[in-house]
């Protein structure tokens, strides 16, 4: 009973402070909308200039090879555009306004006739312009030379020994660039709970109403149980605001979202406890927001939750890799959430994450709970 008493006040004060409240609500949907604007909504066009010096017509008609290059739902994958002059290509490349400049020399179709007639030719070289630093640069470079090597097998009749066939996984082939990061937006939107939980516990120590709450016997769990259920209800909504927005500006989900739900919840417990530990170090809500921010770096910047990593890997385990940031509960949330939104996964794909989830979930809000009672339950 005391567990529900804990709870029922946790969610009146969350309503009485209704700014903070609404900022740990609305800091999901407005980052969602902040990746709409950086990338687009509908699939990843990259731009392709091309300076064609070859008026033969086999340049023209790898211009239009080019522009037939597309996603498995028909969207363009490629937007060519021509340009007469390679000073006229250097600054949209410079600027980023296009990833790649080919160019097209004065005798391709000559050569490509002589490859047709089985007769000795020089070869000539056509020419991959772009910003090597610019990460869209290898897609678009990497697409326009599959383009430009099929049409050279076709219109010379020089069939490949091995036939080369690309499966995309799930819905990933027609994914745009926004939506692959939507699922870490939405762990994102956990995250940000770690300010609201420090802050909601600190404050209960700094007004005192801690000590008037253990004249009734209660008990660390009892607290902290009944806060946790508040929170994490508070964290179900935040996501489900971050998922809506997404949904508006086009997003697609492939798997259940009673799973994805899931994550979320597991993951909450992870992040309040988290918010535990640092009201134990807190003596004010202005020290645990200060402190909050190291936790909250470490979990979007080293989770992919915010920008994708690389991994580190640690050892093997059971045939399973091991990396550095899998400490990091948020970490197996956005593996697990790219798995059901992008690739359709039910509950048996993502057990290991779940697993994860679960046991560093528990060991992050047991921590929590032993911190906060040695520091505050037992001296007060």
């Amino acid at each position: 009973m005391r567990f529900l008493g804990v709870f029922r006040k946790a969610m009146w004060e969350q309503r009485r402070d209704l700014l903070i409240l609404s900022l740990t609500l609305l800091l999901g949907p407005c980052f969602v909308l902040l990746y709409a604007l950086f990338f687009p909504t509908g699939s990843t066009t990259y731009g392709v200039l091309v300076w064609n010096q070859d008026t033969a017509g086999d340049g023209n008609a790898l211009i239009e090879r080019l522009r037939q290059v597309a996603y498995s739902d028909g969207q363009p994958l490629l937007v060519v555009n021509q340009v007469n002059s390679r000073a006229e290509a250097e600054n949209p490349l410079r600027d980023r306004d296009a990833e790649v400049l080919l160019v097209i020399p004065p005798d391709f179709s000559q050569t490509l006739q002589a490859a047709r007639a089985r007769q000795a030719a020089a070869k000539t070289p056509v020419i991959f312009v772009g910003d090597l630093t610019n990460p869209y640069y290898a897609v678009a470079a990497i697409m326009a030379n599959a383009a430009l090597d099929q049409y050279i097998q076709e219109t010379t009749g020089q069939a490949r020994p091995v036939e080369i066939v690309e499966e995309a996984l799930g819905a990933s082939a027609a994914r745009s660039e926004f939506e692959t990061y939507v699922p870490g937006l939405l762990v994102l939107a956990v995250i940000l709970l770690i300010y609201q939980s420090s802050m909601t516990i600190t404050r209960e120590i700094e007004t005192g109403t801690l000590r008037r709450l253990q004249t009734t016997g209660m008990t660390a769990l009892d607290f902290l149980g009944g806060t946790t259920a508040a929170l994490t209800l508070t964290a179900l909504l935040a996501v489900a605001l971050t998922f809506l927005t997404a949904l508006a500006l086009g997003f697609r989900s492939q798997g259940p979202l009673w799973l994805a739900f899931l994550i979320a919840a597991l993951t909450g417990v992870s992040i309040i406890g988290t918010g535990l530990i640092v009201a134990c170090f807190a003596r004010s809500g202005m020290q645990a927001s200060i402190i909050a921010y190291f936790p909250l770096a470490l979990f979007m910047f080293f989770s992919g939750a915010a920008f994708p990593l690389p991994r580190v890997p640690l050892f093997s385990l059971g045939g399973r890799v091991i990396g550095l940031y899998d400490i990091l509960p948020p970490t197996h949330a956005v593996a697990a959430l790219n798995k059901v939104f992008t690739l359709g996964a039910e509950l048996n794909d993502v057990l290991y994450e779940l697993t994860a989830l679960v046991l560093l979930s528990a060991l992050y809000f047991a921590l929590g709970v032993w911190l906060f009672s040695r520091r505050h339950l037992r001296a007060a």
